[in-house]
């Protein structure tokens, strides 16, 4: 299995909606049901068949403290995220190397840095010669082009044609910007139409584009066709390491909420990734 893989699991007292994201070498529980020691319990069992060194549960308010009495630990709360309630990302690993950061604190300094700065609402304007418009299938492969581009390694296979055209299928919402017909930079919202809820994620420009604020007119284009929905939580997992987009979701009005440890494969590495938070409404 090299692939992501989403599947329901179920038990005599339990249900729970799992991705078994073996690039990652993670277990991710993002819904369930019922008993959480019997969830748990299946948990691990399939931790250990596929021998995945993190988990990550997004826990109800009133589980996370079951969660924690199991010997998971509290990484972040994702504000609103069930339908205005929150989710608690509990944490269970099965390797010491997975469960150390390495650039903890470093990343303690980053962000410090990062939240000294001015919050600023205001959305920069295109420079001549490029133009914003809303992400088609037609774009699949241009977008697919960009993230092999701009990421040695990525969490999801975003530089596959094919995978790129299957996530807006399913609901994510991409907004690009282009030059002469090339796309430069882009963001997506992955959308859950159930708890109302937005990841704003997949966002790359060109090194060749970067420091015209690009990020920060996408990422609002976005939360603009969000609201036109009625989907007024959205979050943002932000490299720790990277200053810029922990600046560009700051700056935007996010709010800090929890770093994950060593949470994906990105760039070359698994890394530490900061949960940013925002209510749209």
């Amino acid at each position: 299995m090299n692939v992501a893989v989403k599947q329901m699991e179920s038990g005599n007292d339990f249900t729970m909606e799992v991705c078994l994201d073996a690039p990652n070498k993670r277990l991710r529980v993002d819904d369930y049901r019922g008993n959480t020691r019997s969830i748990m319990k299946r948990i691990e069992e399939l931790a250990r068949r596929y021998s995945f060194t993190k988990v990550f549960v997004k826990s109800r308010q009133e589980d996370w403290q079951s969660f924690l009495a199991g010997g998971y630990i509290l990484e972040g709360v994702f504000k609103g995220y069930f339908n205005g309630s929150d989710a608690y990302s509990m944490a269970l690993y099965f390797d010491h190397e997975r469960r150390t950061s390495d650039y903890w604190l470093e990343e303690d300094a980053i962000l410090k840095e990062v939240q000294a700065l001015p919050l600023k609402p205001d959305i920069p304007e295109l420079p001549k010669g490029y133009h914003k418009r809303p992400g088609t299938i037609d774009d699949a492969g241009q977008l697919a082009s960009l993230y092999g581009k701009v990421f040695q390694t990525y969490p999801t296979p975003m530089n596959r044609e094919e995978y790129v055209k299957k996530v807006m299928e399913e609901g994510t919402l991409f907004y690009v910007i282009e030059q002469e017909g090339q796309i430069v930079s882009a963001a997506s919202a992955e959308v859950n139409t159930v708890y109302h809820h937005a990841e704003m994620t997949d966002c790359a420009t060109l090194p060749e584009h970067r420091k015209h604020g690009f990020m920060k007119i996408l990422i609002h284009a976005l939360e603009a066709e969000l609201i036109q929905r009625k989907i007024f939580c959205a979050y943002s997992l932000a490299r720790s390491l990277s200053f810029g987009m922990n600046a560009v979701f700051h700056q935007l009005g996010y709010e800090y909420a929890g770093r994950l440890i060593k949470n994906c494969n990105i760039y070359d590495k698994f890394e530490d990734m900061s949960l940013w938070v925002k209510k749209l409404a």
